[in-house]
């Protein structure tokens, strides 16, 4: 099994990178888990207050839960990913059953920030797309998906977006094994993965098949 990390800036393309990679492998053999759904639950603070949420500072995030999901499932374990509902800006009473496989994909922008993280995956790569483009891409997703008004997104792009991913997400470039620009739309570098996604399957499958031998 190898645990993928994808991170990068809000909008930048690293979810659409995400699927891409998860499409090159054979059915049954990836798996997504997504940061997003790792934000702390808010179901005690008053939903006033859980509006005002600052969710791109790395606190935001209960790393060590995404941690403890990670570790399991290389040890072949089951977990129940949880769910977290942005518009009531706090956690689902549903979880999604993650079961192990020989990819592990993680996306979010702080996939590459935390030290224990960071210590547990395979491969990290970072997403590089321009502010501009980044921005206008978080403006669509926020109205349409999160039900936000063009007035909020905008505010909250400039007070904690943008200053966040100043100090805590373009630095985790640096620990990246590879920078890709353009995300899901680099066709260069999905071939570059998918040839080495192609040699982590095959190599599984040929372990499970040797087990599977019976020795007489």
């Amino acid at each position: 099994m190898k645990i993928i990390g994808i991170a990068g800036g809000t909008g930048s393309g690293k979810t659409t990178l995400a699927y891409q990679i998860f499409n090159m492998l054979p059915e049954n053999s990836g798996t997504m888990i997504f940061l997003d759904n790792y934000y702390r639950d808010q179901s005690h603070i008053p939903f006033e207050t859980r509006e005002k949420a600052n969710y791109d500072h790395p606190d935001a995030i209960e790393s060590a839960l995404l941690f403890e999901h990670l570790k399991a499932l290389k040890n072949g374990q089951t977990i129940q990913e949880p769910v977290y509902d942005f518009k009531l800006h706090t956690r689902s009473q549903e979880t999604i059953e993650v079961k192990p496989a020989s990819i592990i994909i993680v996306e979010g922008i702080f996939t590459l920030y935390y030290k224990e993280i960071l210590d547990i995956l395979d491969l990290k790569l970072f997403v590089d797309t321009e502010s501009d483009i980044r921005f206008s891409r978080r403006l669509m997703r926020d109205i349409e998906e999160r039900g936000r008004s063009i007035d909020s997104v905008m505010d909250q792009y400039f007070s904690t977006v943008k200053p966040m991913h100043d100090s805590y997400v373009e630095p985790t470039k640096k620990v990246a094994d590879i920078i890709i620009p353009e995300g899901g739309h680099n066709m260069k570098a999905l071939e570059v993965l998918n040839s080495y996604i192609t040699g982590i399957v095959e190599k599984d499958l040929h372990n499970e098949l040797t087990k599977s031998k019976i020795t007489i």
